[in-house]
């Protein structure tokens, strides 16, 4: 807390004046669902900081429940950019998300302060260094607004605050002005910006990908509002940390959300950049998990390689079509019958899988498997039995709860337990001594269940059934379960779109977790617990950094795991859409993130899969997956996908020193590996709503073609040069919001580099293991005819075996670039922190490419580090002009790119690269 200014305490009471005169215009709601509260008292929190406040019931209600009576309204300013508001239950203690699951600071205990009998009136003590918190009484509600500027963040006062046992109701009021991103995991066709009056549901379900506007697999209930107002534009997100159930109506002017239990708990956080949003919410949720090096690489998977020679085919088929393949994965088809952490004998022999993985590990390749949390119940079975000694499965009235999966009969382990947690890991360290496994795959943990409601094990029938070609169809003797209000709450969220009860094919939500916690509060968090506990398992067994790929995540999830957008369609539409989900998961704190590439299902056509691979070779995770059923699609299948592979996927692996980079500055600071547009440009407005495009990192556009048949791409540039990472010597020079044509065959993907930046590449591989240990080339890019410019880069390499990601002297190098341009000289030097790792590792800078000059510097002196360089008649200094597009017309110019090669400068030691550029 810090004192305001007399200007801002008069800015703080105008805002609370203005809140008051809203309230007295506000009607009453006409659906008597609640009438909301009264602030009866509010106080500075003697332990810890912030303000306590209570709250009073105007009048009770019926309708979902009964009111709760006193409500406890706890305020503090957490960081300088973070407001948390908390309200809960003044009298008894509600379920919210566990504190060891998600660790942050803690809210006072209720009960442990009583309402302060003094009065009370807005003062200075309620503003922070970018956040004003004020409110008016009664009703209560309270608003949120940037310091800066007065802007109102949240408004509260739209309606009235409604607060019961299995009901909690809030909205704001939003401005025109405002674009609203998040509220996921969705499929959203209408692109990255929410849409008014789509529905909003937060509810983790094992729902294909394919339906629209649905809950899906993930419950991230934070938006990012981002405005532009007088021509300048400002961020901000919102976070209601809440695992229950909720629907979220959004209309474009306001935006309400309707939650089935639990807290209030929001977190503001100020911005004003994208960029600095995500960094302040991934200071709270936890920052994003360090990915290892070969996991940036290209990744293979099936469900259905039957037996291990086919899985060898698969490796072969990539070499031998010379596209590259750093990991190869199993879905189940390695397991016995199903059953986590086994093998099947006949068709996965473990001597014979141990000699595949080390012919593949020499190579520097990767192998990782599937796991889903069911166990099967088969008393033959150590896991299962193991399981029961330590009491470690989720209960239904005292017994563990009786789901189907792939394996037929199972229970579900509970993560919240200790005694779960610890078994797991068990279960793992086990497994992992029978198959070193290079990471862990986590499906089917929303949790996914055949069956829904209270189930027996059949008596008449067997289960799983016998040679069934319909696996997942249920086999157990099940009766639904309607007599409690956890299984039938007042309230009915619109989960797995549409009216079906909360466990419909997955837990009981009136089922027990560890301490007697309600599968009805942690269902949400299910995939995210064992997230924490597969982490801790491998980080644990051998040291490393570990690799998780889960389907369901929650808030905080990308600090432990990677995610895939699940069961795809092989369609140009989920085409499209991978992108909005993509880019969502960044603002999400899970930046690596990706989808089916060709689709899970069904076959695909070829050239969808042309068109697919070119773009999957961006996504941040990049892996092709197919379903048993479709016909084989690895990128060697067909000829024409083969090329567009080995273009756009060799141009990936050039471009991994630059994604490593970005997945350690994702790691510092939460920023998104692939970033829409307005992350970069947040005041060009028309990039608001672009989901056809996207960026990896701050400057590099990637372009998609997303329609059949077409051979040109309509791409639009935020204003300035953007060179063409294919062929250099042709650009794009912007200077409005107009879309530019670009030519784009069938093998080919447009991918452009922005002005002002460096960008380090390699000559690339097959393998990210050797790729990365191949010389550096600089794309020095200024804009088009500069005189006067600068560029900037930056380059982070370590030993990507350490399980953190920061710099160490002797395991980590970090190197930052810089180029000028004045009066014709051209500058290019570099800085370097803990260049020790590096040097060792011998990596070179053999070629400078600068772009966007005018002149000539054909045979002119080149200086290093300030004298004549010795070897410079072994450098080739060469220029090439090209055609250069105009946005304005069909006007051309020359481009000139130079070339400086045939160096050796030990990229570990900082250097200085001077010439001056000849006249035309």
């Amino acid at each position: 807390m810090v004192l305001l200014s007399s200007a801002s305490v008069l800015q703080l009471a105008l805002c609370c004046v203005a809140l008051l005169l809203i309230h007295l215009c506000a009607a009453v709601p006409s659906s008597k669902v609640g009438f909301g509260y009264r602030l009866v008292s509010i106080a500075e929190n003697a332990n810890g900081g912030g303000l306590i406040g209570y709250l009073q019931v105007k009048q009770r209600t019926s309708t979902y429940g009964p009111d709760i009576p006193h409500l406890r309204l706890f305020v503090k300013h957490e960081t300088e950019d973070r407001l948390r508001v908390h309200i809960t239950d003044a009298e008894e203690k509600r379920w919210e998300v566990p504190y060891d699951l998600l660790p942050r600071e803690q809210s006072p205990p209720v009960g442990t302060t009583k309402p302060s009998t003094a009065p009370f009136t807005a003062s200075a003590e309620y503003a922070g260094e970018e956040l004003i918190f004020c409110y008016t009484s009664d009703p209560f509600s309270f608003a949120v607004k940037r310091k800066s500027n007065g802007q109102t963040l949240f408004d509260s006062s739209y309606g009235a605050m409604v607060f019961k046992d299995q009901y909690l109701e809030i909205s704001t009021r939003l401005p025109n002005s405002a674009a609203l991103y998040g509220l996921g995991e969705n499929t959203q066709p209408g692109g990255i910006r929410l849409q008014p009056n789509d529905p909003y549901t937060l509810y983790t379900t094992d729902v294909s990908a394919i339906n629209l506007n649905t809950d899906l697999y993930g419950s991230h209930p934070v938006y990012m509002d981002l405005r532009n107002e007088g021509g300048e534009a400002s961020a901000h997100a919102v976070l209601l940390l809440n695992s229950n159930g909720m629907d979220v109506f959004y209309t474009g002017s306001s935006l309400t959300y309707k939650v089935i239990g639990g807290v209030l708990d929001f977190y503001f956080f100020a911005g004003p950049s994208p960029l600095a949003v995500v960094d302040q919410y991934t200071s709270l949720i936890g920052r994003p998990a360090p990915m290892p090096y070969w996991a940036l690489g290209f990744h293979q998977c099936r469900w259905g390689y039957q037996n291990l020679s086919v899985v060898e085919g698969v490796v072969e088929g990539y070499k031998k079509a010379r596209i590259p393949l750093d990991v190869i994965w199993n879905d189940d088809d390695h397991m016995d019958a199903a059953k986590d952490f086994t093998l099947d004998p006949i068709n996965y022999p473990r001597p014979k899988l141990l000699q595949f993985l080390d012919k593949i590990h020499s190579r520097g390749m990767k192998y990782i498997v599937l796991i889903d949390p069911g166990i099967a119940v088969n008393s033959t079975y150590g896991v299962y039995l193991r399981g029961m000694a330590k009491d470690v499965f989720i209960k239904y009235q005292g017994k563990p709860y009786l789901a189907q999966v792939w394996p037929g009969p199972v229970y579900f382990p509970d993560y919240l337990s200790p005694n779960g947690v610890s078994w797991w890991a068990d279960e793992i360290a086990r497994f992992h001594q029978l198959v070193p496994v290079d990471g862990l795959w986590i499906d089917m943990n929303e949790a996914s269940n055949f069956c829904t409601g209270k189930c027996e094990l059949p008596t008449t029938n067997s289960c799983p059934i016998p040679g069934s070609k319909t696996p997942w169809i249920c086999c157990l003797d099940c009766q639904n379960i309607t007599n409690t209000r956890w299984d039938e709450p007042p309230y009915k969220i619109n989960a797995s779109g549409s009216h079906v009860p909360l466990g419909f094919k997955t837990i009981a939500t009136s089922a027990t977790h560890y301490g007697g916690v309600l599968e009805y509060n942690a269902h949400s968090l299910y995939g995210f617990s064992q997230a924490i506990a597969t982490h801790r398992a491998l980080q644990g067994l051998q040291g490393k950094r570990p690799f998780i790929l889960s389907r369901s995540t929650f808030v905080g999830s990308g600090a432990y795991a990677a995610h895939w957008t699940g069961d795809n369609k092989g369609t140009w539409a989920n085409l499209r859409y991978s992108i909005s989900t993509m880019l969502n998961f960044g603002i999400f704190g899970m930046p690596m993130v990706g989808s089916d590439i060709c689709g899970f299902y069904p076959a695909p056509t070829e050239e969808l899969c042309n068109r697919w691979i070119e773009l999957g070779a961006f996504y941040p995770f990049s892996r092709d997956h197919a379903n048993f059923a479709s016909p084989r699609q690895e990128l060697y299948q067909w000829d024409s996908v083969a090329v567009s592979a080995r273009n756009a996927l060799g141009m990936r692996y050039r471009l991994l020193p630059y994604l490593y980079t970005l997945n350690y500055e994702a790691h510092v600071t939460g920023a998104p590996i692939a970033r829409p547009v307005f992350f970069s440009f947040p005041n060009f407005t028309a990039s608001y709503g672009l989901s056809t495009q996207f960026l990896l990192g701050r400057s590099v556009m990637v372009s998609p073609v997303l329609n059949k048949a077409a051979t040109k791409v309509k791409a639009m540039f935020p204003p300035g040069t953007w060179y063409n990472l294919f062929d250099m010597t042709n650009a794009v020079v912007s200077k409005d919001e107009r879309y530019v044509t670009l030519a784009a065959p069938l093998n080919k993907i447009n991918v452009h580099v922005y002005q002002n930046t460096i960008l380090p590449m390699q000559r690339g591989g097959t393998i990210s293991k050797e790729a990365r240990m191949t010389p550096f080339t600089l794309i020095v890019t200024f804009p088009f005819e500069a005189t006067n410019a600068d560029a900037q880069g930056r380059v982070y390499v370590d030993d990507d075996e350490r399980p953190e990601m920061k710099l160490v002297e002797g395991e980590a190098s970090y190197i930052e670039l810089y180029a000028s341009v004045r009066d014709k000289t051209v500058t290019v030097w570099s800085q370097v922190e803990m260049g020790s790792f590096i040097l060792d590792k011998g990596l070179l800078i053999e070629k400078v490419s600068v772009l966007g000059l005018q002149g000539n510097g054909q045979g002119l002196a080149i200086e290093v580090d300030g004298e004549p360089w010795a070897d410079a008649l072994n450098a080739h200094f060469t220029q090439t002009k090209s055609d250069l597009m105009k946005v304005e017309g069909d006007n051309k110019r020359s481009n000139m790119v130079v070339d400086v090669g045939g160096l050796a400068l030990p990229l570990g030691k900082k250097f200085s690269m001077t010439w001056k550029m000849g006249i035309n």
